[in-house]
């Protein structure tokens, strides 16, 4: 009897023990919604360390540092698995407009552009430390370039081996899975076969396929058909990334939704995600024709002041507006011009008339050729329509995303997406529109995301998870950032949390960097 009291004592020292610990933190009388889609409810977040270690009343415990949440949302820490951070870091490590906008935690490497060395990327993180977590994709672009340039190739057996080998590198040091980019160079030019024989080097390693897809207007469905197959083929779950749709085929989002659930119905593991707007941002030269890219700078350069070589650009440029049902380039706006900023915010009508052409549409691309000339531009282009970005939203299988990197607070006249994107959802589309339930968004903003890509204990309010958190008034929480005036913060969060260290106190960035850097499942620890 001794013996079993002794036993039954030794089992519980360790609780009661931990019973008389204090907590670091205590989040007292918030909302809480878990990050699941549960319905939310009333309680108190214990933390100790960098870990939530118990959720409930709390009241009678005792913290170094104790929150009043009354009034407000208790939610995880939001994950954006669209972002394109590479190059920011060392400029903004406290990465403000993520962080302002709820958002602990970023996927980067996106739509095929990506750090080659992952194990080399990770250690720049750690020495600059984020104030952000930070997973990364393994992006085809790079890869192919740094086997094949920017030629118009197909490889051959043994280029495909190193660009494999490339891949399964940088799934072993921990990227979470492998990323395209089919409308850029020198991805553009890689076929289906290519994509697939890399997906599957990476989903030896348990990744995720990400695509920025070949086409997002006139032959959306191919492309998305494309995606799914890599997926199929590879046996690996698929991402496609920025859902949506332009001309010709607005509101068709409903045969885009229904494709994925057919998908899904076989068994293939297919999600989506959005920033929700109806405008997208990337490179000017998307507007020109593939071919006129291959090799690079110079020999675009060397075609265009060919003069039949220029006319056949600007013929082909032509028919492109043609089949899109496009008038003028008044859709297409420069965010920022290095070679002559006095072009930011303007679109491509405005500087041809300024500059003293006529508008048509023949002047617009002279233009459009002008600026790629003396070194091309980023770009926001108005091309979706808002009733298939609110359809695209109420999918269940849609993350919310941002497609940004680390904005530099005034820098050009950026894609508000940066500033805003979890805000929007929150403020215009939870609370104005009604459109989905708040715990519905918050989910799409957090386990959703936290399941797709491996992101071991984020995403969810349990004792044991990490204790990225954020707390925001849902009754006030807006995006400020607007097409016109992109440089504004989210306002709403009163409080981040990121691994348990307070990053943002009463609405104020801390400067706190304690962001962590997340490695995927094929991640192989060196000894």
């Amino acid at each position: 009897m001794l013996k079993l009291k002794l036993l039954l004592f030794s089992c519980l020292l360790p609780s009661l023990l931990f019973a008389q610990k204090h907590f670091d933190i205590i989040l007292k009388h918030g909302k809480i919604i878990d990050g699941a889609g549960n319905p939310w409810f009333y309680g108190d977040v214990g933390i100790i360390k960098d870990k939530i270690v118990s959720i409930g009343d709390l009241s009678k415990r005792k913290a170094k540092k104790t929150i009043d949440a009354a009034g407000l949302i208790i939610a995880p820490g939001f994950i954006d698995v669209h972002t394109h951070i590479e190059g920011d870091e060392k400029k903004t490590p406290t990465a403000d407009n993520f962080i302002y906008d709820g958002v602990t935690t970023v996927i980067t490497g996106n739509c095929g552009s990506s750090n080659i060395d992952i194990a080399k990327y990770f250690k720049q993180l750690d020495s600059i430390r984020l104030s952000i977590n930070v997973a990364t994709l393994i992006g085809h672009n790079d890869v192919r370039r740094a086997v094949l340039g920017e030629k118009a190739i197909t490889p051959d057996s043994a280029q495909l081996q190193q660009m494999e080998n490339l891949v399964e590198q940088a799934m072993r040091d921990g990227a979470v899975g492998f990323s395209t980019g089919l409308i850029y160079t020198p991805g553009l030019y890689s076929k289906t076969p290519e994509v697939i024989a890399l997906a599957k080097a990476a989903a030896k390693y348990h990744g995720v396929y990400t695509s920025h897809m070949r086409n997002e207007s006139d032959k959306i469905f191919d492309a998305i058909n494309e995606a799914i197959d890599v997926g199929r083929e590879a046996g690996m779950p698929v991402e496609i990334s920025h859902f949506k749709v332009g001309l010709p085929n607005w509101n068709k989002s409903d045969q885009m939704i229904a494709m994925v659930e057919k998908a899904r119905a076989e068994g293939l593991d297919v999600t989506v995600d959005q920033y929700p707007y109806t405008a997208s941002s990337t490179t000017l030269n998307v507007l020109l024709p593939d071919w006129l890219l291959d090799g690079g700078r110079d020999s675009v350069m060397k075609r265009l002041a060919d003069p039949v070589i220029h006319q056949k650009v600007v013929d082909e440029m032509i028919k492109d507006m043609t089949r899109r049902g496009r008038q003028h380039f008044d859709y297409a706006v420069v965010a920022h011009c290095d070679s002559d900023t006095t072009l930011n915010g303007k679109n491509i009508m405005q500087i041809n008339i300024i500059k003293g052409g006529a508008p048509t549409i023949p002047n617009e691309i002279e233009t459009i050729l002008d600026i790629t000339k003396t070194g091309s531009a980023s770009m926001v282009f108005h091309g979706m329509n808002e009733d298939d970005v609110e359809n695209i939203l109420k999918f269940p299988l849609t993350m919310v995303a941002s497609d940004s990197g680390i904005r530099l607070f005034g820098s050009g006249v950026p894609h508000p997406r940066g500033y805003g994107s979890n805000a929007r959802v929150l403020g215009y589309y939870v609370r104005e529109k009604h459109l989905i339930r708040l715990e519905d968004a918050v989910r799409k903003m957090t386990s959703l995301p936290a399941q797709k890509f491996h992101l071991t204990g984020r995403g969810l309010l349990q004792p044991g998870m990490f204790a990225d958190i954020v707390i925001f008034d849902a009754g006030t929480v807006k995006d400020e950032s607007t097409f016109e005036h992109p440089h504004a913060y989210s306002v709403g969060f009163k409080y981040v949390l990121v691994n348990g260290q307070l990053t943002v106190d009463n609405f104020k960035h801390t400067g706190t960097r304690n962001g962590a850097i997340l490695r995927g499942p094929g991640f192989e620890q060196k000894k």
